[in-house]
């Protein structure tokens, strides 16, 4: 497994075990009626999931990120939502360790780790998308306190969430515009409302949602880092970690549906013989695992690089854009191989094709990523 030592080995290996023992054979159910996997979630605080990038005094254990890709992999290859109920936590968990001060990161860190305390980010607004700079939603001072007043969507695990990073306007007046946006790290109370819930094509069982500020009122030391107009910089830093995470979501996914085509391919038959000895359907198989191998090595060099303390945003945004266009490439051939059987409820396959395409336009778009890359390349004089 790459990098990983015996100890983030055995982790993996514990995350793989629960996803066919316990995920697996419930998914199907939670997944169909939209219901939130309360008790998933409960056995997923008690293995240590979300403490996974919190390092002492504040958790138990910190494993590399590559670990905690191929942990993320797993979960997602048994429930993509399972993988995304950890995604926002783990970005603001990064965001707390490296800008917080000691009092934000003792305030909440130590409950993090347990999940007793679940994050999530808000950054994407009803008419903004990718342009984070054009957003709306602003916090002004009175009387000591931020004042916000503005709305948030495509928020995930907004209804379950206590902490709520976000990203807003304090100096709307800033030249250029990022220096006036700052990370509000803000809880609930009057004026924070969670206004709806999203219908959705797939990832079921987990929220997501539109929020709504109206005079909301939060201390002048909810600022991450304790000083205004860092936060545009402070969240791309985060968003490579969230997009290594969205790599490794589609990663998951691609491999269950690669796994369940192969298997299915040796079981079924057609003119005397499994349909895999089939050239079309074999070739169909060949390219899948081409792919799929291809995707998790990109996904493992982001990883490291982030590890390495170098600037990750082109990788991660590589990683994001190729696991993801793979993830949706592979669940659409594993329709094929299976075909009708493909489009029907009472397999997993058809969940795959409902859940990749999130990746793509999840954590940026790829049209954004593609960007971020060519943007890097330039800077860097190339690969």
């Amino acid at each position: 497994m790459h990098s990983l030592d015996s100890d983030e080995n055995e982790i993996v290996k514990l995350v793989r075990d629960f996803v066919d023992h316990e995920v697996r054979p419930v998914v199907q159910e939670l997944e169909h009626n939209n219901t939130y996997p309360e008790k998933l979630i409960d056995q997923m605080k008690d293995m240590g999931i979300f403490g996974l990038a919190i390092p002492e005094p504040y958790g138990h254990v910190k494993v590399s990120t590559a670990c905690y890709a191929l942990v993320t992999h797993e979960l997602a290859r048994g429930w993509m939502s399972l993988a995304g109920s950890m995604g926002g936590h783990t970005v603001v968990s990064k965001l707390l360790l490296t800008y917080g001060t000691d009092e934000q990161k003792e305030k909440y860190l130590p409950r993090m780790a347990t999940g007793e305390l679940r994050a999530t980010m808000a950054l994407t607004e009803p008419g903004g998308g990718s342009d984070l700079q054009a957003m709306t939603t602003r916090a002004h001072v009175d009387g000591g306190e931020y004042v916000i007043n503005g709305s948030k969507t495509w928020i995930t695990n907004a209804r379950t969430s206590g902490l709520v990073a976000l990203l807003c306007k304090t100096d709307p007046k800033a030249k250029p515009q990022h220096r006036g946006i700052s990370i509000l790290l803000v809880e609930k109370g009057p004026g924070f409302t969670v206004s709806r819930d999203l219908p959705k094509l797939g990832y079921k069982g987990v929220e997501s949602c539109e929020l709504s500020f109206v005079d909301f009122r939060v201390p002048s030391d909810a600022v991450l880092g304790g000083v205004e107009g860092q936060g545009f910089s402070q969240m791309m830093r985060g968003l490579e970690i969230g997009r290594i995470q969205v790599a490794a979501r589609a990663t998951g996914v691609a491999q269950a549906a690669f796994d369940d085509s192969l298997r299915y391919a040796q079981e079924r038959e057609s003119f005397g013989k499994p349909i895999w000895r089939h050239q079309a359907v074999g070739i169909i198989l060949a390219n899948m695992a081409t792919k799929l191998m291809a995707a998790k090595n990109l996904l493992m060099h982001a990883a490291e690089t982030f590890d390495s303390g170098a600037r990750a945003d082109m990788e991660a945004g590589m990683a994001k854009l190729f696991c993801s266009e793979t993830a949706m490439e592979v669940a659409l051939d594993a329709i094929r191989v299976h075909g009708g059987y493909g489009y029907s409820t009472e397999f997993d396959v058809e969940r795959y094709f409902r859940d990749a395409p999130l990746m793509i336009v999840g954590e940026g778009t790829n049209e954004i990523q593609r960007n971020v890359i060519v943007q890097q390349l330039v800077s860097r004089g190339g690969l």
